[in-house]
């Protein structure tokens, strides 16, 4: 099924951003969420100027704002015409060591990565069953296949709860006209990744997002991308010795 109706929270910058030119690049209707409406009004006439034939919906949303949510949602589902698909990307990588003083670091980690996160997944979840149709897809991160130390504790955290509940959506909606797919994204080079990844892990912005398209595309249930090195990752994180995970911090 081609998804032609699709909205992307977070998409001022980084993976939000490379994610709508991949997917205008292949025609589709966008509808785009962020903070900085000034950063997604350059980008709409970018994407228009490289793609005349689309329509790119916007809205300024600040997804710990819940109660817009639902609201800002509709509003571009009605502009649209529809929406097919909702890519939950919106996130933030603070972090300090648990009991340093900086609660307020770990709180808006979690607040903006999970809670916010669960609040699009409800919004877009009323629409989606709503019309008995849809595809929802959660940005999670590879942080979430294992608990991480020292000032990564909560973003893992946070990661992980998301990367729960779309699993469990997943279950929940397996055999319904509703599709469900978690990303796991490595180190992509991002603001965000280049503060907190190995610069020899880093993958180039351009090869990660076009690797989270295709998962996208694919409808994948659970995706780490890019695939290589992260599959292997993926296998290998859950077991290292503790000593090791110490490290990583």
């Amino acid at each position: 099924m081609t998804r032609t109706k699709i909205l992307i929270t977070g998409a001022s910058a980084g993976l939000g951003a490379g994610m709508a030119r991949e997917f205008a690049a292949l025609g589709r209707d966008l509808a785009l969420c962020a903070r900085r409406l000034e950063l997604l009004e350059d980008l709409r006439a970018e994407l228009k100027d490289a793609h005349p034939g689309i329509t790119v919906a916007l809205r300024a949303l600040d997804v710990d704002d819940h109660a817009a949510v639902p609201r800002v949602f509709g509003e571009l589902r009605d502009e649209l015409g529809g929406l097919d698909r909702v890519i939950v990307n919106a996130g933030i990588g603070k972090g300090a060591v648990i009991g340093s003083g900086r609660a307020d670091a770990n709180l808006a980690t979690a607040t903006t990565n999970f809670v916010s996160a669960l609040a699009q997944a409800e919004a877009a979840m009323e629409i989606f069953r709503a019309q008995n149709s849809g595809h929802l897809v959660l940005v999670s991160s590879m942080s979430a296949v294992r608990g991480l130390p020292k000032k990564k504790a909560a973003y893992s955290a946070s990661k992980a709860g998301l990367a729960a509940l779309g699993e469990g959506l997943a279950v929940e909606l397996a055999k319904s006209p509703i599709a469900v797919t978690t990303l796991l994204p490595g180190f992509i080079a991002t603001d965000m990744a280049d503060k907190a990844g190995d610069a020899r892990m880093l993958a180039p912005l351009d090869k990660g997002v076009a690797a989270m398209v295709r998962a996208i595309e694919r409808e994948q249930t659970r995706a780490c991308v890019p695939g290589w090195p992260w599959r292997l990752v993926d296998l290998v994180l859950p077991h290292l010795p503790n000593a090791v995970v110490a490290r990583l911090g």
